[in-house]
């Protein structure tokens, strides 16, 4: 496969309007994708569910079993080249497999580890000899793997690592000391791709495997949810890593280390989408079985008002991962093989913005899908013989895991900001559009268009963050990395802004293709992303106005703003949530 460099650019729909014919759907897959997600869920349901049990007791030896007979199936390999005993599938492909598993606890956070970032550092940044001695191995799953990244003193703050690694008088062995904790797949993994600094300074990769002198585990952690795996401490006494055990070059682990996240947010983002559709469909089984008044849970317009907008927000998470992996494979798609090193680091690097929103846009998904059902259980879902509830708890690492949902938020403002100051982008004279266009009060979208408020809020809160953003910069230039309020607020817009975006997009690709009549629930679902995160985004728009503005910029603003948001409202949303529920009880599964 060739290289290749990606024509979209990360952040763009901060910027400017995206066409349907840039956008990927879930409604573009292939047969091909078809298969392999078809395997993916043959696989869970004839060999993970009927032990699900035995996992959520922390049996993992049967998770390891059952790691082997994935890799038998082709599931751990869908990201290693195929000159490496791998399938060298696309983005998409990852996205669904992690879709698949997301649902299955413990036994996914340990398959979903494996495959991204305990296996991609070695896929992009190894070696040949490195990618020949590891891949196949990792591909079939005589090898598990695990990511060594955190430290007591280092969360969020990776790069504060103090493992140290110095080299030996020999000069072929690194001597690594020093703890790292919370290590998914610890107990039963085979390699650790571990981050130490050479001589307590140069931030480097390693991959270390467990049979080397000197590395050992600490004790099982006692979790909340995820139970079914494992989580240990790693540590390094004096553990000896070949020097051919570098991975990449020594002081550059940082391009590994957080470059390989993105894909891992991104990952993260599928399979909590995966969760939260299972989640769904546990509350639409339940409402329809279970009377109250002599009528089923299901048909009272509270619960369908519930199960619309869980509907509508599980339809805007999963559009914001299609459109994702799209751009991902744009990006990523030629690269396998390459040994340009810098190159995949930039474009692992070039949507870091939309990944962190798959991330935390998908988390709080199921977190709020998860909560929903639960209720509409009422207090059957507080028994663990009731599947809810073992959703509920397993959901809420998803917004600690793989960076917080805080860090993630704070990424995306200063990401674009970073961009305009390297050049990449006109940042000014958006912002001066922007402003231009959100003072003249005037639609740009006919009211005759297909979608037309929905499309409208779109360009409206484009124009909005980034009119709030320039306002933040003017007011605190170099100091407004400090100012983390705001920037939190700044990142909440953006991330509406992306859901709402993609979710018409994908309604307006489907209704170009297929007509309108045939697709009136994505037309639906869309216009309730639109009413629900608009509401959201009024509210952080108007925090941002009180916290930064004052005297007539203020009045000025704030005037506006309530324009905008009283002639972007929709009428009817009752009825169209009613109709909503009714496709989604009456088939008792999402699908769209």
């Amino acid at each position: 496969m060739s290289e290749m460099k990606t024509k979209a650019k990360g952040g763009s729909f901060l910027l400017k309007k995206t066409s349907t014919h840039h956008v990927y759907t879930p409604e573009d897959l292939t047969d091909e994708h078809r298969m392999i997600a078809q395997t993916a869920k043959r696989f869970i349901e004839k060999e993970v569910d009927p032990y699900h049990n035995d996992i959520e007791q922390q049996d993992f030896n049967k998770v390891v079993e059952l790691m082997h007979k994935a890799g038998e199936l082709g599931l751990l390999a869908h990201s290693i080249p195929e000159a490496y005993g791998g399938l060298g599938l696309d983005k998409v492909s990852k996205g669904l497999v992690g879709e698949i598993i997301g649902r299955t606890s413990g036994y996914g956070v340990a398959h979903s580890n494996h495959t991204c970032i305990a296996t991609l550092p070695i896929t992009y940044f190894g070696t040949k000899e490195q990618k020949e001695k590891y891949l196949p191995k990792l591909a079939s799953g005589e090898y598990i793997g695990a990511y060594c990244l955190t430290e007591p003193e280092a969360g969020s703050d990776a790069l504060a690592a103090q493992t140290k690694a110095v080299l030996n008088p020999e000069k072929t062995h690194y001597v690594l000391n020093g703890t790292k904790q919370y290590i998914t797949n610890a107990a039963f993994s085979d390699t650790f791709i571990t981050y130490a600094k050479v001589d307590g300074e140069h931030f480097t990769a390693f991959i270390v495997e467990k049979g080397f002198e000197g590395l050992s585990l600490g004790p099982e952690e006692k979790k909340m949810g995820i139970k079914g795996s494992s989580t240990r401490p790693v540590i390094y006494e004096n553990c000896l890593v070949p020097v051919e055990n570098v991975l990449g070059q020594v002081g550059k682990g940082h391009l590994i280390a957080l470059n390989v996240l993105n894909l891992g947010r991104f990952n993260l983002g599928s399979a909590c989408m995966g969760a939260a559709k299972y989640a769904f469909e546990l509350a639409l089984a339940y409402t329809k079985e279970r009377k109250q008044f002599k009528t089923a849970i299901a048909e009272f317009n509270a619960s369908k008002e519930k199960i619309a907008k869980m509907a509508a927000r599980i339809f805007a998470s999963e559009s914001i991962q299609y459109r994702t992996s799209g751009l991902l494979e744009e990006a990523l798609g030629g690269l396998y093989e390459s040994e340009n090193h810098k190159l995949v680091a930039k474009q692992l690097a070039e949507f870091a913005m939309e990944c962190s929103v798959c991330k935390v846009y998908g988390s709080e998904t199921l977190d709020l899908i998860a909560d929903e059902s639960l209720q509409l259980h009422g207090g059957a879902g507080f028994i663990q013989e009731y599947k809810i509830e073992q959703v509920y708890r397993d959901s809420r690492i998803n917004r600690i895991f793989e960076g917080t949902n805080e860090i993630n938020r704070l990424l995306l403002p200063t990401q674009l900001l970073k961009k305009a100051d390297k050049g990449e982008i006109e940042l000014s004279k958006q912002v001066e559009h922007a402003v231009s266009e959100l003072m003249s009060g005037q639609w740009e979208i006919s009211s005759n268009e297909l979608l037309a408020r929905e499309k409208q809020a779109v360009i409206t809160t484009r124009h909005l963050f980034l009119a709030l953003l320039g306002t933040a910069f003017q007011t605190f230039n170099a100091n407004l990395a400090q100012e983390q309020e705001m920037l939190m607020k700044l990142a909440e817009i953006a991330i509406g802004l992306f859901a709402m975006e993609s979710s018409v997009l994908r309604a307006e690709k489907a209704v170009n293709k297929n007509g309108e009549e045939k697709e009136k629930l994505k037309s639906k679902l869309s216009a309730t992303v639109v009413s629900e995160t608009l509401f959201e985004i009024e509210k952080q728009a108007r925090q941002l106005i009180n916290g930064m503005l004052t005297g007539e910029k203020h009045r000025q603003y704030r005037t506006i703003l309530g324009k905008w948001m009283n002639d972007l409202q929709s009428e009817g949303e009752f009825t169209r949530n009613r109709g909503i529920a009714r496709e989604f009880i009456d088939s008792g599964r999402y699908v769209v």
